[in-house]
């Protein structure tokens, strides 16, 4: 018998525990409901055989939670997403509901140290049941916690993506409204405490739906980018979104192939833009004509949707689409689209992606509403995140683009390449509206004068007069917009850096909105 045989069978032993995860029952009750179960999700998001695990054979620290703590609640490790490194925590609800305890939580803080050290992305998986009890009552319960000033520390050195997959509550939540790109299975639920807990605390019933359902995070609150059916499908997102990522912040994005019909002659896109700026239309049908073909990935489409968000890809580059939207409110930005916007360009600088500003917006939607939901300082944060984001900026004005709106779309010197089509109209108002407030006339009161002076200020706002000053690189022909782009992002190319920017914005806050 050799020396090792004992210590092996021991090492076998306690390996296929923590293998065997949580409760039978919940496991098997998630299999009944079509879901997947922690390491099942690991497997279904890694490349197959690149797993590897750390902190396998941790266990609850209180005595009589180790026989029922397999791993400790939550599988952490390493693997590969498409051939790249990515770190992973994925959390297994049977056991004690993965909630937050000493031993875990020392799991997540070296997965994250390590992405954020050897520059990786991170992925956190699954749900949470919050703070684990008893362990964290009383004074020596507090001490569990608040032993790393830098546990929300997010200084975007890698991507971050969430997948919300159950009831999430606690650190679920937390590292959610931390990361970049968050996902929602449709039936989980998002929050601070639990319905139970809630209703305790104010004294009336709440519904985890109401709390924090999908709907809820989509499109009220924003802090989820977009819900799915199944397990799979948030996961597969998940991955999708890191095609179009670096490993890190000191990384150019990934470039790609880009699919055939791509360059196709794109005639349609006149078709999809009306001249006439009154007339609304899909922006994103535009996005989708100008990037490269399937290559579109929309960013919160639910919530903000004045303003529209989306990864792309021009001739296999990642870039970053920011957009107004005519099908809603007009395209007018209120407080949401704002702050929509400015986290996008936060987004878009921290990892060196490019962002292409398509343009038609009326201005800011104001009134009373707006001014409750502070849509000053929100037009204002947007403002600085644009003066603040270093990598390539192209605008494209297609209609309309009036007042501060104008600015904060890239106008002139707030891009590094600004272009218009010959549909385009500059200015502080709408015509029809400035000859209402400047020469105080209606189309009632002298139709004829009216539209003498509607015409002479039109004439003032057109893209020809913004280029004979040069403060338009070009006049474009509609159907040469993505040629267009496409050559002025060589232009634009950051040689000096090999593609990074200075992030300025490293720390601005993953969810103000």
């Amino acid at each position: 018998m050799s020396e090792y045989d004992e210590p092996l069978t021991e090492l076998q032993k306690r390996r296929k525990f923590a293998l065997a995860m949580g409760k039978p029952e919940a496991l098997e009750r998630m299999k009944n409901e079509g879901l997947l179960n922690a390491r099942e999700r690991l497997d279904y998001m890694l490349d197959k055989g690149t797993f590897v695990e750390v902190g396998q054979l941790a266990l609850g620290a209180r005595e009589e939670h180790r026989h029922r703590t397999p791993a400790d609640g939550k599988v952490a490790g390493f693997g590969k997403v498409d051939g790249r490194m990515v770190g992973i925590v994925s959390n297994d609800f049977a056991t004690m509901g993965a909630s937050s305890a000493l031993n875990n939580l020392k799991k997540m803080k070296y997965v994250k140290d390590q992405g954020t050290k050897r520059g990786f992305p991170l992925m956190f998986v699954g749900s949470s049941s919050g703070s684990r009890m008893p362990d964290r009552m009383g004074a020596p319960g507090r001490l569990i916690i608040a032993q790393d000033p830098a546990e929300y520390r997010r200084l975007r050195k890698s991507p971050w993506g969430v997948a919300q997959l159950g009831s999430c509550y606690g650190s679920s939540t937390w590292y959610a409204c931390m990361a970049d790109y968050v996902v929602m299975r449709k039936g989980a639920t998002m929050a601070v405490a639990s319905s139970r807990v809630t209703s305790l605390a104010i004294n009336q019933p709440v519904t985890d739906e109401d709390l924090g359902g999908w709907r809820m995070h989509t499109r009220i609150s924003g802090l989820v980018d977009q819900a799915f059916n199944t397990d799979e499908e948030c996961l597969d997102a998940l991955k999708r979104y890191l095609s179009y990522m670096p490993s890190n912040c000191a990384e150019a994005p990934p470039v790609v192939g880009v699919p055939k019909g791509s360059d196709d002659p794109i005639e349609s896109i006149m078709e999809i833009v009306p001249g006439d700026r009154k007339k609304v239309y899909n922006m994103r049908h535009v996005i989708d004509v100008l990037a490269d073909k399937g290559s579109v990935f929309e960013m919160k489409p639910a919530w903000g949707k004045s303003v529209i968000t989306a990864l792309g890809r021009l001739n296999g580059q990642t870039v970053g689409f920011l957009g107004n939207n005519p099908m809603h409110k007009g395209g007018a930005a209120d407080p949401d689209g704002c702050a929509k916007a400015t986290g996008f360009l936060v987004h878009c600088d921290s990892f060196n992606i490019p962002i292409v500003m398509l343009v038609d917006v009326p201005g800011f939607l104001i009134g009373v509403e707006g001014e409750r939901k502070a849509a000053p300082g929100k037009i204002i944060n947007w403002m600085n995140a644009l003066s603040l984001t270093t990598v390539p900026k192209l605008t494209v004005v297609l209609r309309k683009s009036y007042g501060q709106a104008y600015i904060n779309m890239g106008g002139n010197k707030n891009s590094d390449v600004f272009a218009m089509w010959p549909t385009a109209d500059v200015g502080f108002m709408d015509p029809e509206t400035g000859v209402n407030v400047v020469f105080g006339i209606t189309r009632q009161d002298d139709p004829e004068e009216f539209e003498r002076c509607v015409a002479k200020l039109s004439e003032d706002a057109a893209p020809w007069e913004v280029a004979a000053m040069f403060e338009a690189q070009d006049v474009i022909d509609p159907r040469e917009t993505r040629k267009f782009l496409i050559n002025m992002l060589e232009v634009q190319q950051l040689r000096m850096t090999n593609g990074v920017g200075e992030h300025l914005m490293a720390t601005w806050p993953t969810s103000i909105v």
